[in-house]
This record gives C-alpha cells, sequence and structure tokens, in this order.
C-alpha cells in the first residue's frame, strides 16, 4: 500500500480523517506508525498528499491531511479485453490499473465461456476492490471505468468505432505478421483477444471497424503477460 486512499465518508471535518478496518490494519501493522508520523494518503478521484497521525488505537487511526498534489496523469490508452478467465480478472484489473489505464471494456467472443460472465469476480464490490489494491499500489486516485460489453458484434460495429475515433486503433492476434509499433505518439485503442485469440470472423469484424491486427511475436502469451507487454511496448509507460 504505496498511498492510503481515502473516500469522502472518511472525514471528520476540515482536514480531519478517521480510519478503521483494513486501511487501519495496515497502518499500524506494516506502517508502524505513530503519533507524529505522515503517510502518503489521497481523496479517491481527488488530490494526493500527506496525513500526519494524530491519534492511534486499537480500533482506528486519526490523522490531518493536506491534499495538494495533483494524481499521475492517465495513460492515453482505451483498453477493450475479451472477459478473461475469473482467476486472472483480478490480477489483470490490478495490473492495468497500475499502469495508468483509465477506461477498459470488457467484451464477449466466441472463446469466451459463458459461465466468466456470471462470476462473482464482476460483481460490483468485487471489481472496485481491485481497482483500489491497483491505485494504492501505483500512488494514484483516479478510478478507472469499466464497462461491461456481452455482446460482441453490436459493440464492435455500433460503438467501438466511436470510441477509437481519433486514435491508433489495434488488435492483438498471435496469427498477425505485423509487428506492434512501439512507443506511439497518438492515444491508443487496444483491443486484445482471449486464450487463443480471437475467431477469423471476429478479427475480420474488428478490421471491418477499422482496426489494424498486430502481434507481438511468434511466443504465444497468456493474457495476463500479453496485456502488460503490450501496454508497455505501445506507451513506454509514460
Amino acid at each position: 500500500m504505496n498511498i492510503i486512499i481515502l473516500f469522502e465518508s472518511d472525514f471528520t471535518g476540515h482536514g480531519k480523517v478517521k480510519l478503521a478496518g483494513r486501511r487501519f490494519g495496515y497502518i499500524k501493522k506494516v506502517h508502524r506508525a505513530s503519533p507524529g508520523d505522515f503517510l502518503f494518503v489521497g481523496l479517491l478521484n481527488g488530490q494526493m498528499g500527506k496525513g500526519l497521525v494524530t491519534k492511534i488505537t486499537d480500533r482506528f487511526v486519526e490523522m490531518e491531511v493536506v491534499l495538494d498534489i495533483p494524481p499521475p496523469e492517465p495513460l492515453p490508452l482505451v483498453l477493450v479485453l475479451a472477459l478473461p478467465r475469473p482467476k486472472a480478472v483480478r490480477r489483470i484489473i490490478q495490473a492495468v490499473t497500475c499502469l495508468g489505464v483509465k477506461t477498459i471494456y470488457l467484451i464477449n467472443s466466441w472463446r469466451v465461456e459463458k459461465s466468466f460472465w456470471s462470476s462473482p469476480v464482476l460483481k460490483t464490490e468485487n471489481v472496485e476492490k481491485e481497482l483500489i489494491l491497483g491505485l494504492e499500489q501505483a500512488k494514484d486516485t483516479r478510478m478507472p471505468e469499466i464497462f461491461f460489453k456481452p455482446l460482441f458484434k453490436p459493440f464492435v460495429l455500433e460503438e467501438l468505432p466511436l470510441i477509437a475515433e481519433k486514435t491508433i486503433a489495434l488488435t492483438a492476434h498471435p496469427k498477425s505478421f505485423a509487428p506492434c509499433p512501439k512507443d506511439v505518439a497518438k492515444p491508443v485503442t487496444l483491443v486484445i483477444g482471449p486464450e487463443g485469440g480471437f475467431i477469423d470472423i471476429e478479427i475480420k469484424t474488428l478490421e471491418k471497424s477499422g482496426f489494424k491486427t498486430v502481434s507481438l511475436g511468434k511466443r504465444i502469451l497468456r493474457t495476463e503477460t500479453a496485456v502488460p507487454v503490450l501496454i508497455s511496448r505501445l506507451t513506454t509507460l509514460r
């Protein structure tokens, strides 16, 4: 936890917060904070800064906070991802949040199992938990937005062209011969398929919507590996 994420409900007065639960446990057991110590804090979707520990008990911690530092700039990339296996979803959400991706679309594909869409992992409270963990790791406060699109063709043909307008539109596909570009100068809309890649008709549908198909090379990577590799290759995490 490299930043303590604060919520509006934590404030007990102007510049004063009281924390209990998971964050308090981390502050006490990992930071081993005492009155007089400073911790790095940030208001969700707001400014970052420092919190002065003024009181700590067995149940809560109180701090005086000054929030005067802007969060890091978002990565200029929209991620469109075929819904991965539930176990991988958690890791991917945390990873892309750490990297600064702020807009994520989880879409359907022929190789996406129907049962994935009913996984408890996709419940709002569970998704938000993973997003917060990613923000805490990266010292960021801007919450990403995640959209669920269970109908492939209507989304790709009707919505995706508008989303990708004025961006470099790319589909990562292991069977492509075109190499993925490096450190592009424009915003990117990146589509990544499921394990095994999109089927041919899905690739053609994406191409019809203006997406160029590219590859990372001959090695076939798991989705959770390919996602951060592609993002870092395209943006160099600027």
